[in-house]
This record gives C-alpha cells, sequence and structure tokens, in this order.
C-alpha cells in the first residue's frame, strides 16, 4: 500500500499541503525541517547537484486591477445587443455588436461587426463598422479595417487594409463633445 508521505513529501504539521493553492512550495521527505524546494522541481536530486539549488518560488500573476476582460472564444458568434463595462474585449471568434471599452483586440480569424468606441484598437482580423479608436488604431499585417474609422494615432503594418471614411482626430472630437455638452 502507497502512503502519502512517500508520493507527497512529508508534511511538518499546522502547514498546508503541498498540492494547496497557498502553498506554492513543498517540503520534500528527508530534507531539514524548513527547507522548502519550489513544486515541480525533480525531486530525489543530490544535494550539490547542478540542478539542486534553490530557486525562488514562482510568483502568483497579477490581476489586471479594476480591469474587467471578456473573451469570445474561436467558433463562437456572439450578436445583436451592446457590451457595456468592459475594459478590454478579445475577439477570436465573431462578434456583431455595439460597444464601448478602453480596449478591443481582434484575432487574426476574428470579426467584430458593429459600432465600438474605444481608446485602443489592435486589429489581426477583420473590423467592419464604425470605429472610433480615441487614441491609437493599430492595424497588423492580417488585419482589414472597413467601415466610419476615427482615431487619434494609427499603425499600419505591411499588408494591413483601411478602407472607407477615415478621419484623425478621434480624441479631439469625444472632447470638445463633452465640452458643448457641458456648456448647454
Amino acid at each position: 500500500m502507497l502512503r502519502s508521505e512517500t508520493l507527497f513529501g512529508k508534511r511538518e504539521p499546522n502547514s498546508p499541503t503541498p498540492n494547496s493553492p497557498l502553498n506554492s512550495t513543498a517540503t520534500q521527505a528527508g530534507s531539514a525541517p524548513g527547507s522548502v524546494k519550489p513544486a515541480g522541481s525533480p525531486v530525489g536530486m543530490a544535494p550539490g547537484s547542478a540542478n539542486a539549488a534553490p530557486q525562488p518560488a514562482a510568483q502568483a500573476p497579477v490581476a489586471n486591477e479594476g480591469g474587467s476582460k471578456l473573451i469570445v472564444g474561436p467558433k463562437i458568434k456572439l450578436t445583436g445587443g451592446q457590451i457595456t463595462d468592459c475594459d478590454t474585449l478579445v475577439v477570436e471568434g465573431t462578434v456583431e455588436a455595439t460597444m464601448e471599452a478602453r480596449e478591443i483586440q481582434i484575432a487574426e480569424n476574428g470579426s467584430f461587426s458593429g459600432s465600438a468606441e474605444i481608446d485602443v484598437a489592435h486589429v489581426r482580423g477583420t473590423f467592419d463598422g464604425n470605429l472610433t479608436a480615441r487614441q491609437k488604431l493599430v492595424i497588423y499585417s492580417t488585419g482589414k479595417v472597413i467601415g466610419t474609422v476615427r482615431y487619434g494615432k494609427i499603425v499600419i503594418e505591411e499588408g494591413g487594409e483601411l478602407a472607407g471614411d477615415t478621419q484623425v482626430g478621434a480624441e479631439n472630437s469625444r472632447s470638445s463633445l463633452s465640452v458643448a455638452k457641458a456648456a448647454v
């Protein structure tokens, strides 16, 4: 019969289990109390061998503070309605909607049709409709933007396509609109 100490290493009393999400390191069997080895490190290495040097524990990824992200995966079709309260929209499938967000990322096989008011747009796939990129519009070599396009700054890689009614100065038009509303 197998014993848990043999498989998972000996555990000190009142310490988290080796597979616990709160514990990124595990005490190895036969090691001195208090010494740790990063999770995923080879077991049974002789002390002093090249790979036995202690490695710092991996840090947990930092969450996007205050950021909300919607990912429309490949082969997914999202149609109709309005997308709100979304900081970043990642389009790997097909989206037909109206949205206002901080950023849109359209993947190479992704497609967005409709209207979008955003700060930054990264287009590797297809955008068709009304696009306002207040700060920056980036069209990559595989990207295609068609329709009414307003932008603060623009970058188009060789092979990228832009067609339709285009105008620079999207950021200025929004701020002047806000001033006009405030004056009324």
